[in-house]
């Protein structure tokens, strides 16, 4: 709900110039993809910093779970991104699964994100079709690739991994957007 939400009332709502900082123009795109780079780098920190394949805190209450859902939710429906890098840290750390169950749970997640995301868009962009299968065909290639290799790797060092992985992105779309 989150999702929808927020690409079909808030997004739109947003303007394209947001300030001007000197001669640095804040727009639209440039704000998403820097707060997308600073939740990537905290995500991974957090990540790395972890020590244990199991959870920190255990599983909380319902409420705290669902607050928690709220607020990732809001992370794909204005970036746009799937909000894994999010995702597998809450169920992880608040909702105390194992990494490797973390994973598929997040990617179920993300689908369903992906697919309200992609109705709340319709009729607000137009959309390349010929990209967006392709995408998605090499997406399913991709999560049967991994669950495949994913059996024979150790949770804690494919959750140091993700971080890693994580981080080294965040920087660099954080360097693309600031240079």
């Amino acid at each position: 709900a989150t999702v929808f939400i927020t690409r079909k009332v808030i997004i739109p709502a947003i303007p394209e110039h947001i300030a001007y900082v000197g001669g640095f123009e804040l727009t639209h795109s440039i704000l998403t993809m820097l707060l997308f780079a600073i939740l990537m780098i905290l995500a991974s920190v957090s990540m790395i910093r972890s020590g244990s394949n199991q959870a920190q805190k255990g599983p909380q209450s319902v409420v705290v779970l669902l607050l928690y859902g709220i607020a990732i939710g809001l992370v794909p429906g204005f970036l746009g991104a799937g909000g894994g890098f999010l995702l597998i840290p809450a169920l992880v750390f608040f909702a105390g699964l194992d990494m490797k169950v973390a994973i598929g749970t997040s990617l179920a997640i993300i689908a369903l994100n992906s697919l309200v995301g992609f109705a709340g868009d319709i009729g607000h962009i137009a959309l390349d079709w010929v990209l967006l299968l392709t995408v998605s065909a090499l997406a399913v290639a991709g999560l049967f690739a991994g669950m495949r290799m994913g059996k024979n790797i150790d949770g804690r060092k494919l959750k140091k991994g993700f971080g890693w992985f994580v981080l080294i992105t965040g920087v660099y779309i954080l360097i693309k957007e600031l240079v």
